[in-house]
């Protein structure tokens, strides 16, 4: 009798800390919604390695996959985590796919792996010093109501983008015009991406039927579809002699279940950048920066007023811890060589499920911490069955539109480019920078610059400065 009193008493401790019932939401519906977001979010661990190995840093030194997908999964576990306890709200975290882009394809080029891992380690630490001073709170509260929910619906259509193109729904047609088309030569072309269709409609019809769980039993349906499929034909992995393949991951088994996770890139980091310029130092930490900076601000935007946790002007419970450990988690990405670290838009899956509270981060991150030693069991969902989850949610996310007045082009116009540049351009922070710079410019040279912020001045002109980096990297011969 006394243990039940004690195990009732720690619920109840558990219930107010993170707020359960005061949301209305319940243990059951966080668990499942810490899992739908682990699933939505668990090519990270597999697709993070594929970007970070696949090219050489001047020195020519090449990172291990088993190594990256092991701090990728240790850092997503620990900082979702320490999000849900400090912030206690259901936003997940892991290494953000733009900035890990950025540092492959264009960072290494210049300087060497350890050194690309200081420049990150360099952003998070302004990133807090930002949040901590209360300044990115400011430019946070400075952004229209407009603007804010106009993130919000771009981040959703971004979401079902990525949806469509992991599942091979959309595809690129390799010419000028259409860049993009329906599967293979106008139709669905493969299995996986028939599966993703069935997966998409059977979960949908489960939301819309308002059952219990329905994007969880979605997940686990396709799930379950997709291993008898490829027991049964043997797809196997795409590749150039097979087209018609999974994308990342094939669902099977094989092999043990268990592995020992290679944590050896922790703290393999080197501040010594003595070998470029100061410039070059700036302009790469100011892309990291802006692009950090700005595509975690849409991302909470969009992601607290999907659970219903923001207020009229967009703001959230505990919005300055947010956003000083948000920094944290560009920092803690550096430190373990897994990239900066950064809310993940997929969060929005677990909030489609119930998801509330910093509880059902607490799910998420004890599984990514589970899948350093469970990579096979990890690797079983396959891209195109939680691509499914992501198109749901996106539509869900559109939702939010209607609450915009869109007879006033002054705010039509920037409305309108947040939301289509953001999937067109695969980037959250250019939605934001072009909905931004036209808000600016369209109230300014209207007759209306008084009802501008002065700091939407200054983020705007910075966006400028952040869209020609290019020639202005040229110019300086960076």
């Amino acid at each position: 009798m006394a243990q039940q009193s004690e195990a009732t008493g720690l619920r109840e401790r558990v219930d107010r800390y993170f707020e359960i019932t005061e949301r209305g939401s319940s243990f059951g519906r966080e668990i499942r919604g810490g899992l739908v977001t682990f699933v939505t979010m668990a090519y990270i661990v597999v697709l993070n390695p594929i970007i970070l190995t696949t090219t050489e840093d001047v020195a020519g030194t090449q990172l291990s996959f088993p190594a990256v997908s092991a701090v990728t999964a240790l850092t997503a576990g620990v900082m979702t985590i320490l999000f849900g306890i400090v912030a206690r709200m259901p936003f997940s975290f892991a290494a953000g796919l733009g900035i890990n882009a950025f540092l492959a394809f264009s960072v290494v080029g210049q300087v060497t792996w350890p050194e690309a891992m200081a420049l990150v380690v360099i952003n998070g630490a302004l990133i807090v010093l930002l949040a901590a001073t209360g300044l990115r709170r400011m430019i946070f509260d400075a952004v229209p109501v407009e603007l804010k929910i106009a993130i919000t619906v771009g981040i959703g259509l971004f979401i079902a983008f990525i949806g469509f193109v992991n599942a091979g729904f959309v595809t690129s047609t390799g010419n000028p015009s259409p860049p993009v088309g329906l599967g293979v030569g106008g139709s669905v072309g493969s299995v996986p991406t028939l599966i993703f269709v069935v997966t998409l409609i059977v979960t949908g019809v489960l939301v819309s039927t308002k059952v219990r769980g329905g994007l969880l039993i979605g997940l686990v349906s396709g799930t379950l579809i997709a291993v008898i499929v490829e027991a049964v034909w043997g797809i196997g992995l795409a590749g150039e002699d097979n087209p018609g393949g999974w994308s990342l991951t094939v669902p099977t088994l094989s092999g043990a279940p268990f592995s020992v996770p290679d944590l050896s890139l922790v703290g393999a980091v080197s501040f010594d950048l003595g070998r470029v310029g100061v410039v070059t130092v700036v302009m790469l930490v100011f892309t990291l920066l802006f692009t950090n900076f700005f595509d975690a601000m849409g991302t909470f935007t969009g992601l607290s007023r999907e659970a219903g946790l923001a207020d009229e002007k967009g703001n959230f419970p505990r919005l300055k811890s947010a956003l000083v450990v948000e920094g944290v988690g560009a920092v803690a990405g550096g430190l373990t060589s897994s990239s900066s670290n950064t809310v993940f838009v997929e969060s929005g899956a677990g909030i489609g499920e119930g998801a509330r509270t910093g509880f059902a981060n607490i799910v998420t991150g004890l599984v990514f911490l589970a899948a350093m030693f469970l990579t096979p069991l990890t690797q079983i969902v396959p891209t195109e069955v939680a691509a499914a989850a992501l198109v749901i949610v996106g539509a869900m996310m559109m939702t939010q539109i209607k609450a915009i007045d869109f007879t006033d082009f002054k705010v039509l116009l920037p409305v309108f480019l947040t939301v289509t540049v953001m999937p067109m351009t695969y980037s959250i922070a250019n939605g934001i920078g072009a909905g931004f710079v036209s808000w600016v410019l369209v109230h300014a040279l209207g007759g209306k610059a008084r009802q501008v912020h002065w700091l939407l001045w200054i983020v705007a002109a910075g966006f400028v400065v952040f869209f020609a980096r290019g020639p202005i990297e040229a110019l300086l011969g960076v």
